[in-house]
């Protein structure tokens, strides 16, 4: 069973739709045992990184998921992702900590958000793939990234991992065949 963290701030409805067309068995919720229980965690996210670092605390679930990051797959992602930095500058307030690294905004001459599909590139060439992006915020390319997108100069991480910590910057949900493959093979233990 896949536990999505329900904190109120994510992606859910559409998540959890792409996780049970993939075959998976999806649970939604804030519960601490619940979320011990299961196979592996989904954080989703959506909106500004101060409000949810503060809804993740006001629920108390930062000690269940500092608990559980180590212990089974946990995928992050679009704020869900930023969320296991331990910095951002949107708000200049602290994240999860679980990923060395700050989230900063884009800077670019383009607009931002960054908004709309964009291809990934990465060593791994079945990664290569068109994705749908929607965000002014990214983490800091390091030796952590898998794949990235180039937007306007600024190079925009795509999906990073570290061990079974998978962050995800794009919208697989909303990135049709190409985003439910990322998404099933992050489930399966990632690109490492």
């Amino acid at each position: 069973m896949i536990a999505i963290v329900d904190y109120g701030l994510g992606n859910i409805a559409n998540v959890r739709r792409a996780l049970e067309y993939l075959g998976y068995e999806v649970q939604l919720t804030k519960d601490p045992d619940a979320l011990r229980r299961a196979n592996a965690l989904i954080l989703p996210g959506v909106g500004h990184f101060g409000d949810a670092m503060r809804k993740l605390e006001a629920d108390g679930l930062i000690p269940v998921l500092a608990e559980l990051k180590d212990a089974k797959p946990f995928v992050g992602i679009c704020l869900g992702m930023q969320l296991l930095y331990e910095e951002s500058e949107e708000g200049n307030v602290k994240g999860l900590g679980f990923l060395p690294g700050k989230i900063e905004r884009i800077r670019t001459k383009l607009p931002v958000p960054h908004l709309g599909w964009n291809q990934l590139k990465s060593e791994d060439e079945t990664l290569h793939k068109d994705v749908y992006f929607i965000h002014s915020y990214r983490a800091v390319p390091d030796d952590l990234t898998v794949a990235s997108a180039e937007y306007g100069g600024a190079e925009v991480v795509g999906i990073v991992q570290k061990d079974n910590l998978i962050g995800i910057q794009f919208h697989p949900e909303k990135s049709g065949d190409a985003g439910l493959e990322i998404l099933d093979r992050a489930m399966k233990g990632g690109f490492r």
